[in-house]
């Protein structure tokens, strides 16, 4: 499947100059292209080509900066390539024009903001895009909820999907990797022997670190070996002293306890920074959509306190990886729990083990990517008009064929739940072959789950999760009267070759119909498949396998068709 993947307008990818969206993306990339052809639609950046290919993944860059002049860029590149899904980051106002251009893709949206507000987009607007997109992906419950709240009709395309983290570069102090790393960090900025609570994030209002720097002065009273680290700048890549920057050194300046600023820091070291502090706190003011620094924390082993904003708490296990400042706009809010922590030794170093544990076990990367691929699967299997073009009828019908010759494959259903997955074809196994899900919760299904769990030949569910194959497989003899009006090529050469032989009686009856009466008369068959099975019973069958494995390798799927049906025909003739 062709998947375009479309960022904001702010920052590149890769995440060169930072960003959450840009790292998330970047994350989940060595993942996803696994599975589909990915194409990622980004910023220009003078580091970077504008088109290059890395590790099979294909990197477009237009201008950006403005969403006017970078959607521009956008519907220029879509008018010259064509998409069977397109997902689209963090900008619902991308959506309308990218659906005018691209009229037959699906679109998957996803939101790591609160950008359906009323002034970032319009109602209208708003409620239009919801309609084109097939589903929404966001990084928290509460960003869902907001959606829902302002536009409940679009509650059923929503899909939680929590950010991840990469555990191997985001390490415990304590690791061996680490070790030096972090000794040398404090002894460089005078942390030795200090318990150093760290702050990362852009250097903001809405961030709020000057009430950490607020509360420090009653926190020495109660601590003597406290020190401070602020990692980040007021804006991604850049160190500009804007009135906010300037407040907080001044107040850092009349501060007893030491205070590290360390402007902007580039990604691909951060985490050094991480394992070397002791206690990480998020000071947000805002409803915060569910800052990423909570992963890596998390992995970094260190106990966490955020506060009572957006989808912050959602990653927070009470007393168990961290706590919570229900208040946060009051400094005393951040002096009573930072105590809470530091007071307890034992309890701070296993909430940072506990940490650790839930960024292994339900932050990795290739647990996002796994439920991004069930919610592109949904995205596809909504329609039967939405099959993508890589998958085509000549391997759809070779998985039929495979199926056909095998006589496990002839007495199990495809879609027989009860077969403990033993009849799966090649493209059912590829669909399912993903990262382990480690939730519990069941929340998150791999589109093969939930293809397995809606029934085929269930009238009300519109066949909306049928795969091609399944869809194929399933297809009746077209008939008026019984208003089967699917059938695979496959059925169409062998029904056409095989209903005039007088052995084979199909009556022109629907399968239900027939199947019905019973096998009472064994020299009748009741359906393609079944007459098939009945003739490969015999010592023939050996043979047409190892003709058919012959053919499918070295001539096309026709002839290995006809071949079948004039084996059939003169076996007939034999009998």
């Amino acid at each position: 499947m062709k998947i375009l993947m479309i960022c904001t307008e702010k920052l590149p990818v890769p995440p060169v100059l930072g960003g959450a969206i840009q790292t998330y993306i970047s994350g989940n990339l060595p993942y996803l292209s696994k599975f589909h052809e990915i194409t990622v639609l980004g910023i220009s950046e003078p580091s970077l080509p504008n088109q290059e290919t890395i590790d099979g993944v294909h990197y477009v860059r237009v201008p950006g900066q403005i969403l006017e002049i970078y959607r521009e860029g956008v519907i220029k590149y879509l008018e010259s390539t064509s998409f069977d899904l397109i997902h689209i980051f963090n900008r619902p106002r991308l959506v309308l024009p990218v659906r005018k251009v691209a009229p037959e893709a699906k679109i998957t949206l996803s939101m790591h903001n609160d950008m359906f507000n009323p002034d970032k987009i319009s109602p209208e607007e708003a409620t239009a895009a919801l309609e084109e997109v097939s589903n929404i992906v966001t990084v928290s419950d509460y960003v869902g909820n907001v959606i829902r709240n302002l536009y409940p009709q679009a509650t059923a395309k929503i899909t939680t999907i929590y950010s991840g983290v990469d555990t191997e570069q985001f390490l415990p102090g304590y690791h061996p990797k680490m070790q030096k790393i972090r000794n040398e960090i404090r002894q460089e900025h005078g942390l030795e022997n200090k318990t150093v609570i760290m702050f990362a994030g852009r250097l903001s209002h809405n961030k709020g670190v000057d009430r950490l720097i607020r509360a420090l002065p009653e926190l020495s009273k109660k601590f003597k070996d406290l020190a401070v680290v602020v990692v980040g700048s007021s804006w991604f890549s850049e160190d500009n002293v804007t009135d906010y920057v300037a407040y907080v050194r001044a107040m850092t300046k009349k501060l007893t306890i030491p205070v590290v600023t360390t402007g902007f820091v580039s990604p691909s070291v951060i985490q050094n920074w991480f394992a070397a502090a002791d206690l990480f706190v998020c000071t947000s003011q805002w409803n915060e959509p569910l800052a990423r620094v909570h992963y890596e924390a998390m992995a970094a082993g260190l106990p966490i306190l955020t506060t009572a904003r957006g989808g912050n708490p959602e990653v927070i296990q009470l007393n168990e990886n961290g706590l919570v400042v229900e208040n946060p706009e009051n400094p005393i809010g951040f002096v009573e729990k930072i105590t809470e922590i530091l007071s307890d030794k034992s309890k701070m170093k296993n909430m940072g083990i506990k940490g650790r544990e839930l960024a292994v076990s339900l932050y990795k990367w290739d647990r996002v990517a796994s439920e991004i691929l069930g919610v592109w699967g949904d995205a596809i299997h909504t329609s039967s008009s939405s099959v993508p073009e890589t998958l085509t009828d000549i391997y759809v019908e070779q998985e039929i064929i495979k199926d056909l010759v095998s006589a496990d494959s002839i007495e199990a259903k495809p879609t027989d739940t009860k077969s403990n997955n033993k009849q799966k074809s090649t493209l059912e196994k590829k669909v399912e072959a993903k990262p382990t899900d480690t939730k519990s919760n069941n929340k998150q299904k791999s589109t093969l789950e939930k293809k397995v769990e809606a029934k085929p030949t269930d009238t009300k569910s519109n066949n909306k999760q049928k795969s091609t194959l399944e869809k194929k497989v399933e297809a009746k003899p077209t008939d008026t009267k019984s208003n089967y009006k699917q059938k695979s090529t496959l059925e169409k050469k062998v029904e056409a070759e095989v209903k005039q032989e007088p052995i084979i009686e199909l009556d022109n009856k629907p399968e239900k119909e027939i199947e019905n009466q019973g096998i009472k008369d064994k020299s009748k068959t009741h359906s393609v498949r079944d007459m098939i099975k009945e003739s490969l019973r015999e010592s023939v069958r050996k043979t047409i396998i190892e003709q058919m494995i012959i053919d499918s390798n070295e001539v096309s799927t026709e002839d290995s068709i006809s071949n079948l049906i004039r084996e059939l025909k003169r076996r007939r003739n034999i009998e």
